[in-house]
């Protein structure tokens, strides 16, 4: 058996001998979380979950399929059992929290078939808040590489479980919206799939650290049955891999609420520690940038006579953003390549600037202000072209000090563009193996530069940034822009939703912060479904270790009482703790910023208006605080007043409840200021 206790680890020995015919058990460190493996008549793996002795997952087969009759799904004998119990904790470089305290049972079976021979390991971690599992496929005697064309992974649920879905196979990859429907509604779901039993048990299907293999979306079928569908690579098939290997984790979060789920950290830590020696030059924080112009219509990415990226937008920029203390300036459009058609006949360079754009003096003013620039790649989708320059274009970034990019990946969903070896044009998945490697050596090319990246059209987060730490965030859901594009507005619950789907993944940027809710784009009216109070919650709801401050400057100048909160607000933090909500209704978030003593508080509602209780109990006890308040007004309504909003003060302590209305798409943001500081200003 393997103990960890305070961090140290003690190793014993532990061959457990396992009945052929008796299942083997491993439970959570409460032993209220139960999960049960056997082997079936088959001789196929199998595995159950159990909370308090209810069943949540029900007997599920496992197995590998491989383009051969060497498949791992039945026929097998147990030849060990290894259990061990780890209870540790360890330390992000930045996050939603600085302490992660990791504390699990491992169970590891090892198996073998004889005809032909094949061996297969099956590792679960079961923790207070759920279950990771993963196939980890040993040295074989027959064969050193496979093709892989499926998993036998199921989930097997109660048929009268209401799940939270986004549609796996859309146009828009994960940029769909999410839908409450009966699981038997469901053809294909992406993950993170979220579930909420009859008993009011939530759970949560996921994965974590995935590298060099598929991502993978959830079918259901008629026998209740969620089986995990692995995207294909143009050739058909899943994967090749060399033997020996690991697959992601397959994960299933559960929370008897579903503000559980939001407080769960087992996504992290279920992937490996920092692969980064040294961290200290990677800088969450807030930045403003060149960008909503262009998606208001008054600026354009491509050069010409309303050419967004200039040296003098960029310099205004940088101006604004150092009078208001922000860390950062985005420019898109700087580049070569921007005209004409650039997704379907991308010729970008990165790095030739756009002959009005004088990226060395931007750069330079930049640092002058006391802040960088912050760079951006668009790739059409063109991965095979970018590969071949990125290098070169993070070489040019280093020496300009920027320590930041925002890489793109526009397209629709299967349209990656992969020269293979004859340089013929394949088109792959955002989610397949070669994508995901693809990113992956993105990632790691960026930190040998020291630079940190911001992922927009990628594929999934599932935890990578405790190996990473320099993959700070990414899009992966529809994000603010969706809101002024007609027809596929972000509705008022959009935000409640993503914070028990999208969100349990990783962080997102998602670039809230819009002071112009009533917008004409192109001479069309556009609205913003949120109160102006709920755009400055999103700071706290939605976590992400950087955050655009994406409206035009001017907009900002306009409201400064409000501005004041995004300009306070934090985005790394000590602790972080969601208190109340429900799936796609509402949510209540705190967090206490790193190193200081303030905390911060999100509530945000969907389109019903609602009024909220909040124990202070997150507080320290016996100190007094100052609660500045940014509240809807009482006359506040997305549709009819969106920018009713009030700002009080009052002291408070953590034995008070604060009592908070929120409008209809409305929101309320707060800050807590131990009263001495304030008082000492």
């Amino acid at each position: 058996m393997f103990l960890t206790v305070c961090g140290f680890l003690a190793i014993s020995e532990s061959g457990l001998a396992a009945s052929e015919n008796e299942p083997i058990q491993v439970t959570s460190p409460n032993e209220r979380l139960v999960v049960e493996f056997a082997l079936n008549p088959d001789r196929a793996p199998t595995y159950s979950v159990s909370l308090d002795g209810a069943e949540l997952v029900k007997p599920s087969r496992l197995g590998l399929y491989f383009a051969s009759r060497i498949d791992l799904v039945t026929g097998f004998e147990i030849d060990a059992v290894e259990q061990s119990t780890v209870d540790t904790s360890w330390e992000q470089p930045w996050g939603e929290r600085r302490i992660v305290e990791d504390r699990h049972n491992e169970l590891l079976v090892k198996l073998s078939a004889r005809t032909p021979d094949r061996r297969l390991n099956l590792r679960f971690r079961v923790f207070d808040d759920g279950v990771g599992f993963r196939y980890e496929v040993p040295e074989q005697a027959n064969y050193s590489q496979v093709t892989l064309v499926g998993e036998f992974t199921e989930f097997r649920v109660s048929r009268d479980a209401r799940a939270f879905a986004q549609p796996a196979d859309g146009e828009l990859r994960y940029e769909q919206l999410y839908t409450e429907m009966p699981v038997g509604l469901i053809d294909i779901a992406a993950t993170p799939l979220t579930l909420r039993l009859e008993s009011g048990v939530h759970l949560a299907m996921h994965e974590a650290a995935l590298v060099d293999y598929p991502a993978y979306s959830l079918e259901f079928d008629v026998e209740s049955i969620f089986r995990t569908q692995l995207r294909p690579a143009s050739a058909g098939h899943r994967a090749i891999l060399d033997v020996p290997f690991l697959t992601p984790w397959r994960t299933i979060q559960v929370a008897e609420t579903a503000v559980g789920l939001v407080n769960s950290s087992l996504i992290l830590n279920l992937n490996e520690p920092s692969a980064l020696d040294d961290t200290n030059w990677i800088e969450p924080g807030k930045y403003v940038g060149i960008w909503w112009a262009m998606h208001l219509g008054q600026k354009t990415w491509g050069a010409g006579e309303r050419h967004g990226a200039t040296t003098a937008e960029a310099k205004r920029y940088i101006d604004f953003a150092a009078e208001h203390g922000f860390d950062g300036v985005l420019v898109e459009g700087w580049n070569v390549g921007w005209n004409g058609d650039w997704v379907d006949n991308s010729q970008f360079s990165f790095t030739e600037p756009y002959p009005d754009f004088d990226i060395e003096a931007v750069a330079a003013y930049a640092r002058k202000r006391g802040l960088r620039l912050i760079g951006h790649h668009e790739t059409g989708g063109h991965m095979s072209d970018y590969e071949a320059v990125v290098d070169e274009a993070f070489a040019l970034y280093e020496s300009l000090d920027v320590r930041q990019v925002k890489t793109g990946y526009v397209g629709t969903a299967g349209s990656l563009k992969r020269k293979d070896d004859a340089g013929e044009i394949q088109f792959e998945w955002h989610d397949s193996q070669f994508a995901v490697n693809h990113y992956q050596r993105v990632v790691e090319t960026a930190a040998r530069h020291r630079i940190a990246i911001n992922t927009h059209e990628p594929v999934k987060d599932t935890g990578l940034r405790r190996t990473w730490p320099n993959w700070l965030t990414r899009e992966g859901s529809r994000g603010m822009e969706f809101a002024i594009w007609g027809e596929t507005s972000n509705p008022p619950g959009h935000e409640p939703m993503l914070a028990f789907t999208r969100m349990l993944a990783g962080p997102m940027d998602y670039t809230p912060g819009i002071f112009d809710l009533e917008l004409e784009v192109n001479g069309e009216k556009r609205r913003v479904q949120t109160t102006l109070a709920k755009q400055l919650a999103l700071y706290v709801v939605i976590y992400s270790p950087i955050h655009m401050v994406p409206d035009l400057p001017e907009n900002y100048l306009e409201r400064p009482a409000a501005f004041q909160f995004l300009v306070d607000v934090p985005t790394d933090w000590e602790q972080s703790r969601s208190l109340a909500g429900a799936v796609g209704e509402y949510i209540v978030t705190t967090r206490q910023e790193r190193g200081g003593e303030d905390w911060y508080l999100g509530a945000i509602t969907n389109e019903h208006a609602r009024r909220l209780s909040i124990e202070l109990g997150f507080l320290d006890a016996g100190k007094d605080y100052i609660a500045e308040i940014y509240a809807d007004g009482a006359d506040a309504d997305w549709v009819t007043n969106p920018y009713s909003m009030n700002i009080s003060r009052r002291e408070v302590a953590s034995d008070d409840t604060l009592e908070l209305g929120l409008a209809a798409g409305g929101g309320a943001a707060i800050r807590f200021r131990p009263a001495s500081s304030v008082l000492s200003d």
